[in-house]
C-alpha cells in the first residue's frame, strides 16, 4: 500500500476517522492507568514530597509542547515546498494542541515551583523560553487568521513557524547552557533515570497517553479543517449534506 494516497484531503478524511477513535480511546485508558501509578502507586519523594507528583502531568506536557511544535514546523515546510494542501492543513491543526500543551506545561510548572522554589514565576532561562513558545504557537495561529486568503496565509504562518524551530532546542538545553534553578533531565538517553522506576513507568505511560491524545485531537481538528477548505467539491458536500 503506497502511503502517498493518503496525500489527498478527500481519502486522509476517512482515514483519520478511523484512527481517532483507537487513539483516543488507548489515550483514556493510558492516562487512568498513569495517574494511578503517579498518585497512588509512585512513592513520595524525600524531598519535594508529594509535590513532585504533578510531574505525571508538567513532564509529559512540556514534551509534546516541543514535539508538537517539530511536527508543526514540519508538516508547515512541507507545504511551502510541494504546495500540498494537506500538509498546510495538518500544520495548522496542530497548532491549537501544541500551545495548550505549552499553557499546561507552564501552568503546572508554576504549580510545582511555588512549594518547590516559593515562587509561581522565574525569569528563568526554560521558563522564559517555553513562554516564548507559546507566544510562537499563538502568533502562528493570529497570522494565519489574520490573512483572508488561505494558500497566502499557509505560506506566511509556515516561514513563521521555520524561524521559531530555533526556540526548541534552547529550550531542551536551556539547563545546560545557564545556571537555571530549572532541575536537569531526569530521563536522558545517555545515561540511567535519576528517579525511582515506578515514577519512570507511571511518567512514561503519561507520556504515551498525551502523544495519543495530541493525535486524536489533531486528526479530529484536520477533519474539519479539510471540510472548511473542500466544501465545495462533491465529496464534501455529500459528507456536510448527507442524502
Amino acid at each position: 500500500m503506497s502511503w502517498t494516497r493518503y496525500a489527498a484531503p478527500q481519502r486522509f478524511y476517512p482515514l483519520a476517522g478511523r484512527v481517532i477513535p483507537w487513539c483516543a480511546g488507548l489515550a483514556l485508558v493510558l492516562a487512568v492507568l498513569g495517574l494511578y501509578i503517579g498518585l497512588l502507586r509512585a512513592p513520595t519523594d524525600h524531598q519535594q514530597g508529594d509535590a513532585y507528583r504533578v510531574i505525571f502531568v508538567h513532564v509529559p506536557a512540556a514534551w509534546m509542547s516541543m514535539i508538537v511544535y517539530l511536527a508543526m514546523a514540519f508538516w508547515a515546510a512541507v507545504g511551502l515546498m510541494f504546495n500540498t494542501r494537506l500538509a498546510s492543513m495538518l500544520a495548522v491543526a496542530l497548532a491549537p494542541t501544541g500551545a495548550w500543551m505549552t499553557f499546561l506545561a507552564l501552568w503546572t510548572g508554576a504549580l510545582w515551583g511555588k512549594p518547590t522554589w516559593g515562587t509561581w514565576w522565574v525569569w528563568d532561562a526554560r521558563l522564559t523560553s517555553e513562554l516564548i513558545l507559546l507566544f510562537l504557537y499563538i502568533g502562528f495561529m493570529s497570522l494565519h487568521a489574520a490573512i483572508d486568503d488561505e494558500r497566502r496565509a499557509d505560506r506566511a504562518a509556515a516561514l513563521l513557524a521555520l524561524v521559531g524551530v530555533v526556540n526548541v532546542p534552547i529550550i531542551y538545553f536551556s539547563v545546560q547552557w545557564w545556571n537555571t534553578l530549572h532541575q536537569g533531565a531526569s530521563v536522558s538517553l545517555t545515561k540511567a533515570p535519576s528517579m525511582a522506576t515506578t515514577m519512570l513507568v507511571g511518567m512514561l505511560v503519561m507520556t504515551l497517553a498525551f502523544w495519543l491524545y495530541c493525535i486524536a485531537v489533531a486528526l479530529a481538528r484536520v477533519r474539519v479543517i479539510i471540510l472548511e477548505r473542500e466544501r465545495h467539491a462533491r465529496w464534501a458536500r455529500q459528507v456536510l449534506e448527507p442524502a
